[in-house]
């Protein structure tokens, strides 16, 4: 079988990048994180039960079994939202589950402070939706929770709108988010990247009349807005997620978009389901994945089945629905290839491509 070419890959994707009348999509997962020096998910659950007390320890990890972080928080908003006196659920009372709500949170915040985290990657993710010049706005999901993108776009004086009006207690605004450039008057400006937190930030908290608002500081005293995953959760708590979500819905389902995919890891069946959906309906739009693990079997062969689904690992590839290796070029290339292997998956060299590709001067941080 004849092997992939990265060069021939990587000139095609900027060629595609470099068209203005793409809509162009970044879909940042947890391994985007970890390349800043962030826990992923299994870290990061880790370190939670690193910080908790013995007693809500035990309980969390109860209510770990079979569940991830955002499940046990929901279920533990659940608990708060119906057991009432000296009634319990999962051996937890009203007191005791927003007790341990809290400190999941607390213990959440601590461990994505981002004080000594490597702003680099994300800087040059900044770099690039900064530079890109479509006709229409950058668009940056993450199920992320940390505060590394805000911090790099704010750097880079990058304008960007996430949802929210406001500084100090911002209000989420539906109305601007689902709005559409033939309404002007409710239309953010196209040079504003879109970032849009599909599972809540650290800076997210519910206000006293049970709204979300985001602050301009990570949570400390109030727990933080996590994704509440429970299909059963309250709809008037689910704001803004259920607006987020169909915003990915709505980008994801636009003519010719292409969506640019890393650090994720295809654990969430919701998100995979609209990704993979799209890419059936959409078959002039492209899906770019870069995978910095091995392959799996089930995401190679959606993408043999789903030619406009490409699978970018390390050692080999799915493009255009055939599964190869990749062909070594005689010298390393920066930011493509190292080391034997093929360097994008890696966020690192993903982001920094990315930003060379589009600044001027062709550099990006961390280069030299």
């Amino acid at each position: 079988m004849t092997a992939h070419s990265p060069q021939e890959f990587a000139t095609a994707l900027g060629a595609k990048l470099a068209a203005r009348s793409r809509h162009v999509c970044a879909f940042i997962g947890a391994g985007a994180a970890k390349a800043c020096g962030l826990p992923d998910m299994q870290g990061l659950e880790a370190k939670v039960q690193a910080q908790l007390a013995e007693t809500e320890l035990t309980a969390f990890n109860r209510l770990l079994d079979g569940r991830n972080i955002e499940q046990v928080l929901s279920r533990l908003r659940r608990i708060a939202g119906l057991v009432t006196g000296n009634d319990t659920v999962d051996s937890l009372s009203e007191a005791q589950a927003d007790a341990l709500d809290k400190s999941v949170c607390q213990a959440i915040v601590s461990a994505l402070d981002i004080e000594s985290a490597n702003l680099a990657p994300m800087l040059n993710l900044a770099v690039w939706a900064a530079q890109a010049d479509y006709h229409h706005p950058v668009e940056i999901f993450t199920v992320n929770y940390d505060l590394l993108l805000e911090t790099a776009l704010e750097e880079l004086g990058v304008p960007y709108f996430d949802g929210f009006v406001g500084n100090l207690r911002a209000r989420f605004r539906t109305d601007l988010v689902e709005a559409l450039p033939e309404d002007p008057a409710w239309y953010v400006a196209s040079r504003f990247v879109r970032l849009w937190k599909l599972h809540g930030s650290v800076n997210w908290v519910r206000s006293e009349d049970n709204q979300i608002v985001r602050i301009g500081q990570p949570a400390d005293a109030l727990p933080a807005a996590i994704y509440p995953s429970d299909a059963k959760y309250e709809d008037s708590r689910r704001v803004p997620f259920i607006v987020l979500q169909d915003r990915l819905r709505r980008a994801l389902h636009q003519p010719e978009t292409i969506v640019l995919i890393s650090g994720f890891s295809f654990a969430d069946d919701h998100l995979n389901e609209l990704l993979f959906d799209a890419a059936i309906r959409r078959k002039r739009s492209e899906f770019v994945v870069f995978n910095y693990g091995d392959i799996s079997d089930n995401l190679a062969e959606r993408a043999t089945r789903t030619p406009n689904i490409q699978v970018v690992g390390r050692t080999e590839a799915v493009l255009g629905g055939v599964r190869s290796n990749w062909r070594a070029p005689s010298d390393d290339i920066q930011d493509l290839w190292k080391n034997g292997e093929l360097a994008l998956p890696d966020f690192n060299h993903l982001a920094s491509y990315l930003a060379r590709s589009s600044a001027q001067d062709g550099e990006a941080y961390g280069d030299g």
